[in-house]
């Protein structure tokens, strides 16, 4: 006798996660609100729909998300196989026709004899073991119940974050640790300006291209979340009253102090990476780039996440969830997908997988269960989401930052990303045997 288990959504992740439990051989009802209601990005009726690009990212193991695909061929992954079936030519990525993509994962799981799919929207958490993966719109009444489970201030309706950049990629000979304003510890990363280079980032940054947003995306922005480009267009000297403010800060061998400062705060405890305090932005992803490499200390810094102000159904994961995405409180029930703050495609169907390999174990009384190692990109993504020890929790995509380092340091960056991927899949590897 199995338990029958329920999951909430068909996209990418609750079809992963519908497919494992399956494949370990779980009854399993999908629930999928399509085609009898539709979200207001989608438009097609089948599972896994690709709402924006029809790329999955790089393909090569030298690259977080070429890392992830290999990690996810090892759990034996649906969306990968679906992708690789229907790929169509896309340089070093693996990009989809993004309907015979959807068209098959559909077509898999619904022949599925494990798999049950029943097409209605789910307004209560069902009673028994359950993943909820309805991603980044979720529909109002089921958010509703969702908030009325975890509490109101845990649920969160759009990001608003500032790009992320690896530790390493700064040039600390230009940046300089010290405080935020004069006060605690040397915490920060502080990135100086003078008055010269003020002018041309700010010339910059007003004139710099907006992402267009969906209807569905549009925010009215408020004075504590204003993207950093329209605080800007209100005048010269507005963000250097605002982020950019240099009061108290002042170079601690020198003494030397400047006309704008920007600060890089901890996104982790490890110090991989700082975020940009303040700069939550709509600008374009190329645009940041180009326009943020403009400040001192950044000219070459590798930018781990960009800046984005969207539509964004998340939960507060570090507070509420544990290392197997169950709720700390209601272990019955599971989280998978963006709503945990997992960004990007693959990242999504990954935490669907690894959520369904969870809720398997544990119905296969499996008490010891599978373990991710944190070497591994799905493990060092997993242990983002449940642990960070940011204050201001933020949806994160697969990047190198989240990987511990290596004992051994290596200069060259894509032999040193190789040798970490290759270190996360031989770990996984081990892990998946014992």
């Amino acid at each position: 006798m199995t338990e029958t288990v329920s999951v909430i959504g068909a996209g990418l992740a609750g079809c992963e996660a519908a497919w494992q439990l399956a494949k370990f051989g779980h009854s399993v009802t999908l629930y999928e609100m399509k085609p009898k209601k539709f979200s207001p990005a989608h438009r097609s009726k089948n599972f896994a729909e690709l709402v924006c690009s029809n790329s999955l990212k790089a393909r090569r193991l030298g690259s977080a998300a070429g890392m992830l695909k290999e990690e996810m061929r090892l759990f034996g992954s649906l969306i990968l196989e679906c992708g690789e079936k229907f790929s169509v030519e896309a340089g070093g990525a693996l990009a989809v026709d993004r309907e015979l993509f959807s068209a098959q994962v559909t077509r898999r799981v619904c022949e599925c004899e494990k798999i049950k799919v029943v097409n209605k929207e789910i307004v209560d958490i069902p009673e028994g073991k359950v993943i909820i993966a309805t991603g980044p719109l979720t529909s109002e009444p089921l958010s509703e119940k969702i908030s009325d489970l975890i509490g109101k201030n845990q649920l969160y309706f759009y990001d608003a974050a500032a790009p992320i950049v690896l530790a390493d990629s700064i040039d600390m000979s230009k940046a300089f640790f010290g405080s935020r304003y004069n006060r605690g510890g040397a915490d920060y990363i502080n990135c100086p300006m003078d008055e010269k280079e003020y002018e041309n980032f700010y010339n910059q940054l007003v004139e710099g291209d907006c992402a267009r947003l969906h209807e569905c995306d549009k925010l009215k922005f408020y004075e504590g979340c204003m993207p950093i480009e329209e605080m800007a267009r209100r005048g010269r000297d507005t963000i250097r009253f605002g982020p950019l403010k240099p009061v108290g800060i002042f170079h601690p061998k020198t003494g030397e102090k400047y006309y704008a400062v920007l600060q890089l705060r901890k996104e982790n405890a490890e110090g991989t990476m700082y975020n940009m305090v303040g700069f939550q932005t709509n600008l374009k992803f190329g645009e940041q780039k180009r326009i943020f490499s403009l400040i001192p200390g950044l000219e070459n810094a590798e930018f781990l996440r960009y800046g984005v102000m969207h539509r964004n159904t998340f939960i507060n994961s570090p507070a509420l969830l544990d290392s197997h995405l169950r709720l700390k409180k209601f272990p019955n029930v599971r989280f998978a997908g963006q709503i945990t703050g997992v960004e990007g495609y693959m990242e999504s169907a990954a935490s669907g997988m690894v959520a369904g390999r969870f809720l398997a174990d544990e119905l296969a009384k499996n008490e010891a269960g599978l373990v991710l190692p944190e070497t591994t990109m799905i493990g060092a993504l997993i242990r983002y989401i449940t642990k960070s020890n940011s204050n201001d929790f933020q949806p994160m995509g697969a990047n190198m930052g989240l990987v511990p380092g290596l004992e051994v340091k290596i200069k060259d960056k894509k032999q040193r990303y190789e040798t970490l991927a290759r270190r996360g899949l031989l770990d996984l590897a081990f892990a998946l045997k014992n």
